[in-house]
């Protein structure tokens, strides 16, 4: 079962909706704009129920199969929210605002299971519920768990979950999925180092934060390359090291460090934050100074349940006639607090030969579309079949 025909005949206009998103990116749970799109569209599709302000900014559609003997209920996920980046793609439709853009691919996100749901709407050849979850601030807002705390699973009675992201460097409407343990945890610290602020003529005066903070910065690593087993996944990144002072002559009183911190397993996370912190502290006492470390734990690892991603794999492969294993990525992803709640599968999707998400030149690719919008129909037709 090939990309659906119907997805081809829907192309344009499903890209000019993502297009038209791209234009208006909106942050965190700032997605008004695009909330008001989403919850229009699925009322000029005909869906059945439309409920806004789920998770302060979501959206949830409903659409009843032709029957409803199964009583299966499945849920599909998108993720509306953009990033503070500028854009520097010179597209005819590049974003209008200001130091924000979809460089993530959360616009085509959108469009797609728009474009899943406007087919759906009209065919309904399935047997049970199809939840549509239009989700804010999957962008370090944890929009994911905001809409579960309101409610979304119990109150929608979803029984499963399956999300989708576009894929840079993988052919454009491949698709790539691993069982298990997918993306990573992600943590973030802020360390603060207090010393002796001084006259930088005259350091045997002071206690040298700089120095201080340059020897922490080179101890974290070996949090991964001493602590860690080389068989398990750990990232440790120093992202920021600000000063209180930028003056040439001035040795800082304080200085903040930031960053981040990546697992792949509950153990790995404990020992992280363990030995960041013990580590720290005995950095400034060696050279005579004080730590603060502010240990921030955010996104679980996020991980695929075994039956719903052989299943997703299976619908993947019917599209376009292959599925790729995919490996462990140490990004992160809120859909992890979706299957913490729900049995389910994220996937991957190829955006091609592209620039990488996250940059100023990323750009998703509307060939993609018809792919995305197949597997998402598919799996309501192939896991809730029309009796």
């Amino acid at each position: 079962m090939p990309v659906k025909n119907r997805f081809a005949d829907l192309h344009d206009e499903i890209a000019a909706w993502r297009q038209d998103i791209h234009q208006n990116p909106e942050i965190l749970f700032e997605t008004h704009r695009t909330s008001a799109l989403v919850a229009d569209k699925l009322k000029e599709f005909g869906c059945d129920e439309i409920v806004t302000g789920v998770g302060r900014t979501g959206v949830v559609g409903v659409i009843q199969g032709k029957s409803n003997t199964s009583g299966k209920v499945i849920g599909l996920r998108a993720d509306m929210d953009a990033l503070p980046i500028q854009e520097a793609t010179g597209l005819d439709y590049a974003s209008k605002v200001d130091g924000a853009m979809h460089a993530c691919g959360h616009d085509g996100h959108t469009a797609m299971l728009l474009g899943a749901a406007k087919y759906l709407s009209e065919t309904r050849n399935f047997d049970g519920t199809a939840v549509l979850i239009f989700q804010p601030a999957e962008e370090g807002g944890g929009g994911g768990k905001e809409m579960c705390d309101d409610g979304l699973m119990d109150r929608w009675g979803i029984q499963e979950v399956y999300g989708m992201h576009n894929w840079p460097g993988l052919p454009l409407g491949h698709f790539s999925i691993r069982a298990g343990a997918f993306f990573a945890a992600v943590d973030t610290y802020e360390i603060t180092f207090e010393g002796k602020g001084g006259h930088a003529a005259k350091p045997h005066e002071t206690v040298d934060t700089t120095v201080m903070s340059a020897q922490a910065v080179l101890a974290l690593q070996t949090v991964a390359s001493r602590n860690a087993d080389p068989s398990d996944e750990i990232v440790v990144s120093v992202t920021s090291f600000e000063t209180s002072s930028n003056a040439f002559n001035v040795i800082p009183q304080k200085v903040l460090l930031k960053g981040t911190v990546r697992t792949m397993s509950d153990a790995m996370r404990d020992l992280a934050e363990i030995r960041i912190k013990e580590i720290c502290k005995g950095v400034a006492l060696t050279f005579g100074g004080s730590v603060i470390v502010n240990y921030h734990r955010g996104y679980p690892r996020m991980v695929n349940s075994e039956e719903q991603t052989a299943f997703a794999a299976k619908v993947a492969h019917s599209i376009n006639g292959q599925c790729e294993d995919a490996p462990v990525t140490m990004g992160g992803e809120d859909f992890a607090y979706l299957l913490e709640e729900r049995p389910g599968a994220y996937i991957l999707v190829g955006n091609g030969d592209t620039a990488k998400v996250h940059h100023p030149e990323y750009n998703f690719s509307d060939d993609a579309i018809p792919a995305g919008c197949s597997w998402w129909a598919e799996i309501i037709e192939q896991r809730m079949p029309s009796i």
